[in-house]
């Protein structure tokens, strides 16, 4: 890094601006969107797509409700010519989409791209020239008269050509390439000079896009430029102004929304963000993030999980695991804290019927986008009781008594440092089987419970369980099946106490099949004195069953601990 004493880089002078509107402007309603995956997205792969794997990446567009898609520089290649050729003769364009093609200003490139769409219902032909000093003086050599003329003189071109093929419906867009690095002034100039040549009014609209071609500010200054614009504007009434971010610095989502603020009509973009260099804005990001504010982007992503696979196979690119709305572990919380926030926040959000998404830690309720619940929460080292509990509840339908859970935690806690992995909703459950549900069968065992049978008053009952491997029958009274359970395990020497008991209804799950279950804190006496207490747990169609099951777990467990 340089010294700052001899600096190389320097600030981007900010927009002279004596008032600004679009910091208290609200978005209120969606952008026209057009997708470049095709044309810029694709340029920028390691290998770009073939004309299968194209024309399924457009019809996937088409799915999803895109209405303007960028195909192609069918003067750049023949590849790029026949794709666009097949998508017109194929007829796979439906009537409300618009294709796209971009040409430099060259004659013969025009001549070869109004080639390539002949045929087609409606087009997009998309010039661009690039403005600032940097280009105008070392690339071009021209002066800004002569870069005008230049671009007119293409814009006239265009204009033959389309009226060469009146059953197209023709569409001028114009960019001035590196926008954001040019004179504002001269940007004006420039763009007013060819909505005039067109002649731009409302029934023959141009499209005047503002790139940030190379993004080289704060998207505070890419706002207060497009509004600089918008207000400036000659025939504004027959422009539609149009947006494409790309992300230098990281930054193009905000710069398309504050573009959007600041009075564009329009966004250019790839779905996830993929593009040359660091790529151009990520239209699903920016679509959802819209959503999340309720505002409908009349982009349908109900399906997310397919658009993303689609994506992939068609791009050979990866979606980075975190990346925003799609990424497989967008929806998914490792953190103790954030899982218990998240799973309150599900419970509360189900028990009060509440139509509004208010969920801690999710911007957006994963379902709406096609994902399930199943991966919100997940455990390994960093987890804590909340994300055991949802896991308990979501995948196996046992709200767990608090103390349990903190019971069962420590012993999940232990495991996760042995194995050093993520433990799944399985792992959870054989664990939480083995230390409580399978007490019977360790070799150690000091009860297993048999069968039983209750007197009419349910006050009596006889009490099968083998005893250090000797079957017994026993009997016993009490004020219920548990308290005279406790007095027939008293006959053969197991004195206890039940500290705590809770029933309780377990949820439908996918894959316990038990309707009732028993959590029972249980106490062992000797000499009349206790050594502590555990909780033992039984799962059965009968709540009574269970309940008995639950004693016999929570002495079998305390009496392994003395």
């Amino acid at each position: 890094m340089q010294s700052p004493a001899a600096p190389k880089y320097h600030p981007f002078p900010p927009v002279a601006m004596s008032e600004r509107h679009w910091p208290e402007a609200r978005l209120t309603r969606p952008p026209m969107w057009m997708s470049t995956d095709l044309r810029d997205g694709n340029q920028a792969l390691f290998e770009p797509m073939n004309g299968e794997r194209k024309l399924r990446f457009f019809k996937m567009l088409c799915a999803i409700g895109v209405k303007e898609i960028e195909v192609a520089f069918p003067a750049a290649s023949q590849t790029d010519f026949d794709f666009t050729r097949e998508l017109i003769t194929g007829g796979h364009i439906p009537d409300d989409v618009a294709i796209e093609v971009l040409t430099q200003a060259r004659p013969a490139l025009i001549e070869r791209t109004f080639a390539a769409i002949v045929g087609a219902k409606r087009a997009i032909v998309h010039l661009y020239t690039a403005t600032s000093a940097p280009f105008r003086e070392m690339v071009f050599g021209m002066s800004k008269t002569e870069l005008i003329e230049m671009t007119l003189a293409s814009v006239r071109h265009i204009k033959a050509c389309a009226k060469k093929m009146p059953q197209t419906q023709i569409t001028l867009e114009y960019s001035p390439e590196t926008f954001t690095a040019t004179e504002l002034p001269f940007a004006l100039e420039i763009c007013d000079a060819v909505t005039a040549a067109w002649g731009a009014n409302t029934d023959n609209k141009v499209i005047l896009n503002l790139p940030t071609t190379v993004e080289m500010a704060t998207p505070n200054i890419y706002a207060d430029q497009i509004e600089w614009m918008h207000t400036r504007l000659a025939r504004r009434e027959g422009i539609i102004l149009s947006l494409h971010p790309h992300n230098d610095r990281g930054t193009a989502v905000a710069a398309a929304e504050f573009g959007l603020m600041a009075g564009a009509d329009r966004v250019e973009g790839c779905l996830f963000g993929n593009g040359e260099r660091t790529g151009n804005v990520d239209l699903v990001t920016l679509a959802l993030n819209l959503y999340t504010q309720g505002v409908e982007p009349n982009l349908d992503f109900s399906d997310i999980n397919a658009v993303a696979r689609t994506f992939e196979a068609c791009t050979g690119l990866p979606i980075h695991p975190r990346h925003p709305y799609v990424g497989d572990l967008v929806f998914t919380a490792f953190s103790g804290s954030h899982q218990d926030a998240i799973k309150k926040g599900m419970t509360a959000r189900r028990e009060r019927h509440s139509p509004t998404w208010n969920v801690p830690y999710l911007p957006i309720d994963p379902a709406d986008v096609g994902r399930s619940y199943d991966s919100l929460i997940r455990v390994n080292s960093q987890s804590g009781k909340g994300g055991i509990a949802w896991l308990m509840e979501s995948e196996y339908g046992i709200v767990l008594p608090r103390r349990l859970l903190v019971e069962f935690s420590g012993i999940v806690q232990r495991q996760m440092d042995d194995i050093g992995r993520e433990m799944s909703a399985a792992d959870l459950w054989r664990l939480f089987s083995a230390a409580y549900l399978e007490t019977e069968t360790k070799p150690d065992a000091p009860l297993v419970y048999q069968g039983h049978q209750l007197d009419a008053d349910g006050k009596g009952i006889a009490l099968d369980v083998t005893c250090a491997g000797e079957q017994k029958h026993l009997t016993g009274q009490g004020n219920g099946p548990i308290d005279a359970a406790i007095h027939a395990l008293a006959s053969i020497g197991i004195h206890a106490q039940v500290a705590s008991f809770e029933e309780r209804a377990t949820r439908p799950s996918q894959h316990g099949e038990a309707s009732a279950a028993a959590f029972m804190e249980v106490r062992i006496l000797a000499d009349g004195e206790c050594n502590g207490q555990s909780y033992g747990v039984g799962l059965d169609e009968n709540i009574v069953t269970a309940s008995l099951k639950a004693l016999v777990s929570g002495v079998n467990r305390r009496r392994k601990a003395k």
